[in-house]
């Protein structure tokens, strides 16, 4: 009975959200108390959610100031830079945008953090998105798809727990699968040129005028729409609606969250509505009428968005200092010495002092980021209700021994493969230390029978990651799209298959270099 009712309740949850009938935020806190309720939990529901909560508290204090961090730094200008290059490098091209982005994504995912990276991709990327036009699900989507294929390196966690429960070296366990996380990165790579191609044709489709002759351009390799290196791009005349931007915006995306921009209008111009927290493949657009001049500069105009280049919040003589604060940050981050929450705690409030000694201005600051703040902490609390339920009545348990039941012995020589398989929506319902801890010590005890090396069935057990790290019960991705203003079912619709896709690869890839092996 645990078994069914948990299946059921995280089905009802996920088919609830991607039929848009309940919001992700409603959804997380009312699914699991009214299943939790059928299991005969009664009143005990609370403690189990309570003591869920408290192991989130971490997670949400560290989204909390990491967050805030960021965007000071966003702010301050710290990435003004970083996005300017990203727009002489890939121009307007949208293929070579999303392209773009599978690569920032990549390397910055090499921290092992997937909350770092999809504040600084989000902040960098979020206004050039809106600004061509681009839909932000694609944005969510390949970064999802690229930061949960570098999952797998020993510092980013699933290998080290798979480690710790068969008690064996992450770099066994890690290094032979570098190969089979390569492959995994370039079908990561092909799916974000085929999303570019496709919002290039959506573009072109909606607005053939403009955007058909630049696919000409794009097509033939020369130069991008707006002429990069050659013309450049006089002002924005319209701004359409912005897939999950919030608020209303003309010659602006929208208000946004870490880079989304701000609510801004030209003088003259009416203001189109923003959709909240709706998205799909015609939503995004923001037509770009520009006149070419010689003397106007190339690349996308960033006025009235977090990227603003004459916002009063820009501190350029201040950006060595926070500069090589953020580099600190990120060196202690990796090296683990201090608790991150507590880290960010103090990165914040050094960067609110040096940037802004005004107490005034300092609370002004933080309230201007408080609305995403809200939105992630509570996505991170909600989805400890579905966390505490699933733990506390026993579901995880009962769906755990379920799955190990069902293998029939004849499978016992395919087992690393079939582990593997599991890893894919096992991970996905459940939280990496369920399913590492709980699941893969009696897989691993099952192999053992056949011959099958521990090592081997911890290999195949973190090829589910690009689909783990989508789940609604990994904070960082519920950061990412909240940053972004997509809502999670749509992110879902477009990245789950795509995710299983690179997840199989990787899996298939490590058993053909014969680091999963199969043994008769």
């Amino acid at each position: 009975m645990l078994v069914l009712l948990g299946f059921a309740m995280v089905a009802t949850f996920m088919a609830l959200i991607m039929t848009k009938r309940m919001t992700p935020l409603l959804a997380l806190i009312l699914v699991p108390t009214i299943f939790g309720l059928f299991t005969g939990a009664g009143l005990g529901l609370g403690d189990m959610i309570l003591e869920a909560v408290g192991q989130m508290a971490p997670t949400a204090a560290l989204l909390m100031f990491a967050i805030a961090y960021f965007g000071i730094m966003i702010d301050v200008g710290l990435f003004d830079k970083l996005v300017n290059w990203i727009v002489r490098v890939v121009g307007h091209d949208p293929a070579k945008v999303v392209m773009g982005t599978a690569l920032l994504t990549a390397v910055i995912s090499l921290d092992g953090d997937g909350s770092t990276t999809f504040i600084v991709v989000t902040a960098a990327l979020l206004p050039v998105y809106h600004r061509l036009g681009l839909s932000p699900v694609v944005l969510t989507c390949v970064a999802g798809l690229t930061n949960g294929t570098l999952n797998i390196v020993p510092w980013g966690g699933p290998t080290v727990r798979a480690a710790a429960a068969l008690n064996v070296d992450a770099a066994d366990i890690f290094v032979p699968m570098i190969p089979s996380m390569i492959v995994g990165l370039a079908v990561v790579f092909v799916f974000a040129w085929f999303l570019g191609v496709a919002e290039r044709r959506r573009l072109r489709r909606e607005d053939p005028a403009r955007w058909g002759r630049a696919e000409q351009r794009f097509d033939a390799d020369s130069v991008t729409f707006g002429g990069q290196g050659t013309t450049g791009s006089g002002t924005d005349d319209a701004a359409g609606q912005g897939s999950g931007a919030a608020g209303q915006g003309s010659g602006a995306a929208g208000e946004g969250s870490g880079g989304a921009g701000r609510r801004g209008r030209r003088s003259g111009e009416p203001a189109p509505t923003g959709t909240v927290g709706t998205s799909g493949e015609g939503a995004g657009v923001a037509l770009m009428e520009r006149t070419e001049t010689a003397d106007s500069p190339a690349g996308p105009d960033m006025s009235d968005t977090a990227l603003d280049p004459n916002r009063e919040t820009l501190r350029p003589k201040l950006f060595v200092f926070n500069l090589v604060l953020t580099a600190v940050i990120m060196v202690l981050l990796v090296a683990d010495i201090l608790p991150l929450a507590y880290l960010f705690m103090i990165g914040t409030a050094i960067a609110l002092l040096v940037n802004f000694p005004n107490v005034k201005k300092q609370a002004e600051v933080l309230g201007n980021h408080s609305s995403s703040i809200v939105a992630v902490v509570s996505m991170v609390f909600a989805a400890a209700v579905l966390t505490g339920v699933l733990t506390g009545t026993g579901m995880v348990d009962a769906m755990s021994t379920w799955l190990v039941d069902v293998i029939p012995d004849s499978m016992g020589p395919i087992l690393a493969v079939l582990t593997g398989l599991i890893s894919i929506p096992a991970t996905f319902f459940m939280s990496n230390d369920a399913f590492y801890f709980g699941i893969l010590p009696v897989l691993a005890e099952t192999g053992a029978h056949y011959g099958i090396p521990a090592v081997d069935m911890a290999r195949a057990s973190i090829t589910g990651q690009p689909v783990h790290m989508q789940s609604p019960l990994v904070p960082a991705i519920l950061l990412l799209v909240s940053m972004a203003k997509v809502d999670l079912g749509d992110h879902h619709k477009k990245v789950l298959w795509r995710a299983c896709i690179v997840s199989l690869v990787m899996l298939a890839s490590g058993v053909l270099f014969g680091v999963i092996g199969i043994y008769n």
